[in-house]
């Protein structure tokens, strides 16, 4: 993979010392992957470091892309990308779309025709013009390590079919969040 500044990491790394929660994202025009990760960017830093688990999402765009896809979504998290798709093949992640599964990502917020006409302006409006990895590639979610440990394994069907955030943050051990805009109630 390739952090922000251009430098290739290997992807074991990622997971060799600690468990790590490993998103991968269709592309950084998604609309519902800007949403999904806008709302990873609501994972509190203190909950992963208090579980010891790193939150790393990887696109599949150059690594120019990094810091205005963070800089959009609010994410502060660990980012990288695999330009050549690599790891998404090696994975054996799906390309194209399954449309018989009805499945809807509870951190997705447009409809799809409002969703992709977004996306499509952001990559008009991009100074490269550049639809940022292959439109077709799904991608998933992995909980790995340390070491060659596989926790658990997912991988989207569709453009919505993203593990819902709070499941893999209870997978791994971490706290969940509240990611609805309403105030909780607690009854004392």
């Amino acid at each position: 993979v390739v952090d922000a500044d251009g430098r290739s990491i290997p992807f074991g790394a990622l997971y060799g010392e600690q468990k790590a929660i490993v998103l991968f994202v269709r592309n950084f025009l998604c609309y519902t992957c800007k949403e999904y990760v806008e709302d990873l960017a609501k994972v509190p830093k203190a909950f992963l470091e208090e579980a010891n688990v790193r939150l790393i999402v990887i696109g599949q765009s150059s690594y120019h892309h990094i810091k205005p896809f963070c800089s959009l979504t609010g994410y502060t998290h660990e980012m990288y990308v695999d330009p050549q798709r690599e790891i998404y093949k090696t994975l054996g992640m799906k390309r194209g779309e399954s449309n018989n599964v009805s499945v809807q990502s509870p951190h997705v917020k447009s409809n799809m025709l409002l969703g992709s006409i977004k996306s499509t302006w952001r990559a008009m409006t991009s100074p490269a013009f550049d639809f940022q990895g292959d439109p077709s590639q799904q991608g998933g979610a992995l909980i790995l390590g340390p070491g060659n440990e596989v926790h658990f394994l997912h991988f989207d069907k569709n453009r919505l079919d993203h593990v819902p955030i709070n499941t893999v943050l209870q997978l791994a051990g971490v706290k969940t969040v509240n990611f609805t805009n309403q105030h909780q109630i607690i009854d004392i």
